[in-house]
């Protein structure tokens, strides 16, 4: 049995199910909590500093490795804080610790993704800041669409019928993306993800799946893409 850690915001619903609905059945998923309501700069900077006490609280459940599962909470002080805290996070667990925004990216990477068209449900500052850190590792990002929503829990409570609708959207005025990535650990998305990629026939990249994907490659996880997991379809086919 293999137990995966997750270092997750208090006010997050999404992350447990989504993770459960990937990962294999020889997985158990471990959350600890950090204080997060609202989804701006200044709580996801406090949020982080709640990491390392969270992850050390996991490393008492002998986890194989960690997630920080906050896409915008891992970006926040752009390009570098990403890998620092996953190099933190790593050395109190003694074990493998990825950070989402990281994650994305190393998912982007490995799919050859250059240009790609970004659907999030965030206000404006956020967008800007993940449009910063996308640009800073070499991705263009040719659109970016936020929702303005800024309470986590309203976040929480789009599903992945609304996600497919914004994604839809994004894309058909940027044809020239080859990417599309769905952005924040609560946004509803996974079974939207292959009807999209076959729609569009381009990958397609959501904040839990690329973490995920990543943590499993980390830890030595065997994923089933044609069963579990859309994203890596384009990788792994």
């Amino acid at each position: 049995m293999t137990r995966i850690g997750v270092v997750l915001p208090s006010s997050n619903t999404t992350v447990e199910p989504e993770f459960r609905s990937i990962l294999p059945d020889n997985c158990t998923i471990h959350a600890a909590r950090v204080p997060l309501e609202d989804v701006t700069a200044d709580e996801l900077d406090v949020m982080a500093d709640h990491a390392e006490r969270a992850a050390s609280l996991l490393s008492h459940a002998s986890v194989d490795g960690v997630a920080y599962a906050c896409t915008t909470g891992s970006l926040i002080h752009g390009s570098g804080f990403d890998t620092r805290l996953e190099s933190r996070l790593s050395d109190v667990i003694d074990a493998p610790a990825i950070a989402t925004a990281r994650s994305v990216v190393r998912g982007l990477n490995a799919l050859d993704a250059d240009k790609v068209a970004v659907a999030t449900p965030y206000a404006a500052e956020l967008d800007r800041l993940e449009r910063d850190y996308l640009t800073e590792n070499d991705i263009e990002v040719v659109s970016i669409d936020g929702r303005g929503l800024v309470e986590n829990t309203t976040i929480g409570k789009l599903d992945a019928v609304d996600a497919e609708e914004q994604a839809k959207s994004v894309l058909s005025t940027t044809p020239e993306a080859d990417a599309l990535f769905i952005s924040c650990t609560n946004y509803r998305s996974i079974p939207a993800l292959m009807s999209l990629e076959t729609e569009f026939d381009i990958p397609v990249v959501s904040s839990n799946a690329a973490t995920v994907w990543d943590l499993c490659n980390q830890v030595g996880i065997q994923l089933d893409s044609s069963v579990k997991i859309p994203f890596g379809r384009h990788i792994l086919d």
